[in-house]
């Protein structure tokens, strides 16, 4: 058995996603030796990439949003964003489809004043109230709030931070406070809409999370020239220049244990001795089905009982000829939005009437497709743990293809040169993702701080989580803060071992 008294200071991070690489780095920069273990043959996670007859789609976020984290997690290493990818504002940031037609959201606050004054009488003063609320709690969220371990209440104890938390609609829901500034069933809509990047209905969402209106609306949504996966690489650029070793294609099966600590950590090749472990793949994969019942967080009860994010049903089309109308990011809230969320949380099913996401890269970034040709993401939220075949899939890819062959005015069907689909299998077979859930725990207000699966093993003295199913919660963002909560977490219950 590998001793464990000669690797205090060696770190294994399983899973070269966001929070992975974040964590490594931080880890690294701490002074500890860390190794990257990566299932997939391409490091980031959801964010890898999809190649085929000269296009490249991201496979997973595209939305760049939070510019502020983004730099602060290289400016941690004395580094800049602009060192490792050049970002470009969207302007309109992203397109809203209505059953009656669309509303382009501008970048600039003035023209964004003026779109809801056009459509809502004297809502242009509620907007700069809605989005001051926002702001604050922005302020106290994001840069107080989820940077908390959250292992204990006492972490929030502290009279300036109880202060602030009774300015923050805790207790509240994002539907009540949206309702209590906006009367337009498009404006609430478009107020409502960032909430399902936290995997919830905005009635179930606390609305301490209007922050993401803040950061939608006033932050602004941008792009990284190149796509997301440019964020990726430039991760795992810096992971290098800290002398971290990310291997890829090294699936983790097994631990050795030694009383109460992983000594080693065990893939389909090879076998490494460690101090630490941070488990940054899927947080459930490991709690039930790589570690031993008495070493587990969590029952099989606990996780069935979890308010899970959505999942996606993804379209990856490349098309040979520019199609009209189109913009980087355009949101089809064309069917009744209430329904279809419904039917995700409430009644587990596959869409009746669905909703769809539609990313063009190729509208901001001709580095993506060919010359004269077109980009496309398809995305449909949809119920996680349902059953997914081949034929639903084809199903709503008709469904889709009539839906937007009717808004650009041109036949698609016929002019698409590459096509990939993407659905629970896909998001189970490549990431373990529990029950093929696309974005991990849903921010429900039981689901939240300390109500998160916790981000240390209660019965092993060196194994941590990090990632979207633990603190703060999922999105691209968090995933990023949660790495460096639990590196510091690391760094303060095993220092340097000298």
């Amino acid at each position: 058995m590998p001793s464990d008294k000669d690797n205090d200071n060696s770190v294994v991070v399983i899973g070269a996603g966001f929070s992975g690489l974040s964590c490594a780095c931080h880890l690294a920069k701490k002074g500890y030796t860390v190794t990257l273990l990566e299932k997939n043959d391409q490091a980031g996670g959801r964010a890898r990439i999809h190649r085929d007859k000269g296009f490249t789609w991201d496979m997973g976020p595209s939305w760049y949003w939070m510019p502020d984290v983004f730099e602060q997690f290289f400016n941690a290493f004395g580094r800049k964003v602009s060192d490792y990818y050049q970002l470009q504002r969207l302007d309109p940031s992203y397109r809203v489809k209505f059953k009656d037609g669309f509303i382009d959201i501008p970048a600039k606050m003035e023209e964004l004043e003026a779109l809801f004054e056009s459509i809502e009488p004297r809502s242009a003063k509620k907007l700069q109230s809605f989005l001051k609320q926002a702001k604050y709690k922005y302020n106290v969220g994001v840069k107080k709030l989820i940077y908390k371990p959250s292992r204990s209440l006492t972490e929030f104890i502290n009279i300036k931070l109880l202060l602030g938390l009774l300015k923050m609609d805790v207790f509240a829901s994002v539907s009540r406070h949206v309702r209590k500034h906006f009367k337009d069933e498009r404006l609430i809509q478009l107020m409502e809409f960032p909430i399902l990047f936290l995997g919830a209905t905005a009635e179930n969402t606390p609305a301490l999370y209007s922050l993401m209106n803040y950061a939608d609306l006033s932050l602004g949504t941008w792009y990284p020239k190149g796509g997301m996966n440019l964020v990726v690489k430039g991760m795992v650029k810096l992971a290098n220049e800290l002398g971290i070793e990310v291997k890829l294609n090294e699936e983790v099966k097994s631990f050795t244990f030694n009383q109460k600590r992983i000594v080693s950590v065990t893939t389909k090749e090879n076998e490494y001795n460690c101090g630490t472990v941070v488990a940054a793949a899927d947080y459930h994969h490991i709690d039930q089905h790589l570690l031993p019942e008495e070493f587990r967080n969590y029952s099989k009860k606990y996780w069935d009982s979890r308010t899970l994010a959505p999942s996606s049903l993804l379209f990856y089309l490349g098309i040979d000829k520019r199609l009209p109308n189109l913009k980087h990011h355009t949101l089809f809230f064309d069917e009744d939005f209430g329904l279809h969320a419904r039917e995700i949380y409430e009644t587990p099913k596959w869409p009746s009437k669905p909703l769809l996401y539609l990313s063009a890269t190729s509208q901001t970034d001709d580095t993506v497709a060919p010359k004269g040709m077109e980009n496309l993401v398809v995305l449909i939220p949809v119920a996680p743990g349902i059953e997914d075949s081949q034929e639903t899939r084809e199903r709503y890819f008709d469904t889709t293809m009539d839906k937007l062959e009717k808004y650009v005015g041109e036949n698609i069907r016929d002019h698409i040169v590459s096509k990939k689909s993407y659905a629970h299998k896909n998001f189970i077979e490549d990431y373990h993702s529990f029950k093929g859930n696309a974005y991990g725990l849903a921010n429900t207000l039981r689901q939240t701080a300390i109500l998160k699966p916790s981000l240390k093993n209660k019965h092993l003295d060196n194994l941590y989580y990090t990632g979207q199913l633990t603190v703060p919660g999922p999105g691209v963002p968090p995933s990023l803060i949660s790495g460096e909560v639990v590196a510091k977490q690391v760094a303060k219950d095993f220092p340097i071992f000298t």
